[in-house]
């Protein structure tokens, strides 16, 4: 799912047509009610003390018959992953929604995805917050224009640094539009 109006630029100058940019706050909702209707096992992990538990609850509360298989607060250490594991492997979700924000929710995920005993591990970033009501998103007319990273911006001004790799994504993107080179990936596989 294209998270970002950058993935779909990028998704649409290669000639592949996404239909829409989903947010990790959208799309939380909208696997939550496939999950209920099909009786899939979900958990959250991540975010900050309680808030992964309130967005369970209110998730479960939204769809009836949504089977929370469990949630497990914070950023864990590579200490914590025998816990986290463990906790996975007795309740045998079939979908992992991962709150630690980006890029931290994806390398994560990257570490750990043949171990998880989960069938779909979904990066949500600050969803979770959204949900429990932690903080709100932008009014759907900015939600709209792709301008939400904007007011996330204004709102949380530390996440400026995030805003320096935007340019660098985007000159990726043209070099291997228009140069035809295969883009490097650092050294963490990405």
């Amino acid at each position: 799912m294209p998270d970002g109006v950058g993935i779909l630029w990028a998704a649409r100058l290669a000639g592949v047509h996404l239909r829409e940019r989903v947010t990790g706050s959208d799309g939380i909702h909208r696997v939550c009610a496939r999950a209920a209707q099909r009786g899939w096992r979900v958990f959250f992990l991540g975010a900050a003390p309680g808030v992964a538990a309130t967005t369970a609850q209110i998730m479960r509360d939204h769809y009836p018959g949504l089977v929370v298989a469990g949630a497990y607060a914070g950023s864990p250490t590579a200490a914590d992953w025998p816990t986290i594991h463990q906790q996975l492997s007795a309740t045998q979700p079939h979908i992992l929604f991962v709150a630690f924000g980006h890029p931290r929710q994806d390398f994560w995920i990257d570490l750990h995805r043949h171990e998880l005993p989960v069938a779909v591990a979904m990066g949500v970033g600050g969803a979770f917050d959204f949900v429990a009501g932690v903080t709100t998103r932008a009014p759907g007319w900015i939600q709209q224009l792709g301008l939400e990273w904007l007011h996330r911006l204004l709102r949380e001004p530390w996440r400026w640094r995030r805003m320096l790799k935007l340019p660098e994504f985007a000159a990726l993107v043209l070099k291997r539009k228009y140069l035809g080179s295969e883009v490097s990936r650092d050294k963490r596989g990405w």
